[in-house]
């Protein structure tokens, strides 16, 4: 097999008092970084480091892995996993770092990135930007309580200007933090402008800790330039992964996308997906799965619609089957229009 390997991202990274073997990771991902898509990851192979998808921190120390929708994993994974958790209180926080590092995660992530609503709209995420003084109090907060690292996910703030994301970064750090994964879009944005790469350096050079860019890598050649522009230690991959869920292997040379790589991936997933979860929280997942996974497709569109409109997971998997019927038309690049 060709070797695809890229250079900056195959050396390990210390992160607080651990270490990973390579410079890649999976972003955190609502619903979509579930554990059965990081089984499904695990199969592949390739990345450094897991993040969870976000949890919030006042019922994490309540729940039953065996029972909850979201705090839920495979004993395997656990030594690359780093739980996140999204909060406003201090306490809360702490109490949830508590629970991640008992049951032996790597590690724990704080949401200050997430700019949905109905998280905003309770303070939680992004909303905390503008209060720096209570973001940087919930860091200190949970690197008193654990040991093991404590990584933050943040973006550039509520205007389009990376001096208070440099400042929080340096507050960070200072409150503890061991690394940082950093999104260069205004929380406002979501992603309706293209992120600024440039930002990610401002904030690299503002810290010692290792920094993880994140925004708009889908190609190797991305990561490559993100890294050299950037200066940044790592790269933490999104919807990308969600896409192509071989893309970690395949950038370590240790995987190459067959023909019908596509299809099986599909199929696969709605079996872990089954085997993870009831058949109404499975078909939930997919449905979100699908969207960013039919960005690969020139008609992606029919794909997504066959399994959006779905009542249940067999007449998805009918949808599917009908897609792959024939090879479908992949692009180079994914559909802008389901990656928004």
């Amino acid at each position: 097999m060709e070797n695809f390997v890229s250079p900056p991202f195959n050396r390990p990274i210390t992160i607080g008092n651990r270490v990973i073997e390579n410079r890649l990771a999976l972003a955190p991902l609502t619903k979509l970084g579930n554990v059965a898509f990081r089984e499904l990851l695990s199969e592949y192979g390739g990345y450094g480091l897991l993040f969870s998808e976000m949890c919030g921190a006042r019922r994490l120390p309540h729940e039953n892995r065996r029972t909850s929708p979201i705090f839920r994993w495979r004993d395997e994974e656990i030594g690359k996993l780093s739980w996140q958790i999204v909060g406003t209180d201090p306490s809360d926080m702490a109490d949830a770092a508590r629970r991640i590092e008992n049951e032996g995660f790597f590690g724990v992530d704080i949401n200050f990135g997430c700019s949905v609503a109905a998280i905003c709209r309770h303070s939680g995420g992004a909303a905390l930007l503008k209060q720096p003084d209570t973001a940087t109090r919930i860091v200190s907060a949970v690197r008193k309580a654990v040991s093991i690292p404590v990584t933050v996910k943040f973006r550039t703030g509520w205007q389009d200007d990376p001096l208070p994301a440099v400042r929080l970064a340096r507050r960070f750090e200072s409150a503890g933090a061991d690394a940082l994964t950093f999104h260069p879009r205004v929380a406002p944005d979501r992603r309706s402008r293209p992120p600024r790469w440039e930002y990610i350096g401002k904030v690299k050079d503002a810290v010692t800790i290792p920094v993880f860019g994140n925004g708009d890598v889908f190609t190797l050649a991305d990561g490559d330039r993100m890294m050299e522009q950037t200066g940044c230690d790592g790269i933490a991959l999104g919807r990308i992964a969600v896409a192509k869920p071989w893309i970690f292997a395949e950038w370590m040379g240790t995987h190459q996308p067959e023909p019908d790589c596509y299809k099986k991936v599909v199929f696969r997933l709605i079996k872990l997906l089954e085997r993870h979860f009831d058949p109404q929280r499975a078909l939930g997942r997919f449905k979100k799965f699908a969207f960013y996974f039919s960005a690969n497709f020139r008609f992606g569109h029919t794909l997504y619609s066959g399994i959006q409109n779905a009542p249940d997971l067999e007449t998805a998997k009918a949808a599917a089957e009908k897609f792959f019927l024939h090879p479908p038309s992949v692009t180079t690049h994914p559909n802008r229009n389901f990656f928004t």
